[in-house]
């Protein structure tokens, strides 16, 4: 639509009267949102936005189900207590057996008689009480070493071990690797003789006798005091056995 001015002056006079109600409008927009922020409350949505803190929901758990929770535990634990408490009574009336151990039968006297047709020799059957107690008596052959010996295994009062070997072949190879290269520290006597003592310094020791055409070694890790029982009833047993038939390669250096 278009106007007719008059005069320039017409002119610019509407034109100031247009922007005029522009600016009125523009003014009458900002005082409406800033009344609606004002007046907006804590709990309107858009104050919630940006509330950082929103009170969390805990659930709660009824009186009731609470009640049965609980009466589930203490029924299990009741019937827990029942439980050990019927076989508690078996338990007690089967007490577990004492025991020090496996202890093999060993028939030492047995095995050296059943040696002595092919040893050449009697075996000696040290008899050093009940608290030496065998875990083995074999005879081999010597396959590997050419020396075939007697050996028994002795466990002592102590809870310690000596190994017996008998030999009518002894040479002095064979007598190192039988004291595991100890050296010879001494002498000692047992059973009227005196015995070779040789000590590895590592707590395995030695003691040395030739006798009747036999050598025995006596090795382990027991003390000396236990091994002189065992020597002296080595010695009661070779007096008591004729001599070996074979003779032997070699014999220890007293």
């Amino acid at each position: 639509m278009k106007h007719g001015f008059s005069s320039p002056a017409e002119r610019q006079e509407c034109e100031n009267g247009i922007q005029m109600r522009d600016y009125r409008s523009v003014s009458e927009t900002q005082d409406k949102s800033t009344f609606n922020n004002q007046t907006a409350g804590p709990g309107s949505p858009a104050s919630s936005e940006g509330t950082p803190d929103a009170p969390v929901v805990k659930p709660v758990i009824r009186a009731a189900a609470a009640k049965r929770a609980n009466a589930s535990v203490i029924g299990m634990m009741i019937a827990l207590v029942v439980s050990v408490a019927a076989f508690l009574p078996i338990v007690l009336m089967n007490p577990s057996p004492k025991s020090d151990g496996y202890r093999p039968n060993v028939n030492v006297s047995a095995v050296a008689q059943n040696a002595a047709g092919v040893a050449g020799f009697t075996p000696v059957t040290p008899e050093a009480g009940d608290t030496f107690r065998p875990n083995y008596a074999r005879w081999e052959s010597g396959t590997g070493s050419g020396v075939p010996t007697w050996e028994v295994g002795y466990l002592t009062p102590k809870e310690s071990f000596i190994g017996l070997v008998q030999t009518a072949r002894a040479n002095p190879t064979w007598l190192l690797q039988q004291t595991k290269n100890a050296p010879v520290t001494g002498s000692r006597n047992a059973g009227g003789l005196e015995w070779e003592l040789r000590d590895t310094g590592k707590g395995e020791r030695s003691m040395v006798l030739a006798h009747k055409g036999t050598t025995v070694v006596l090795t382990g890790t027991a003390q000396l005091d236990e091994f002189a029982v065992l020597a002296d009833a080595v010695v009661k047993s070779l007096e008591s056995n004729p001599a070996a038939t074979v003779s032997p390669s070699a014999a220890p250096s007293p």
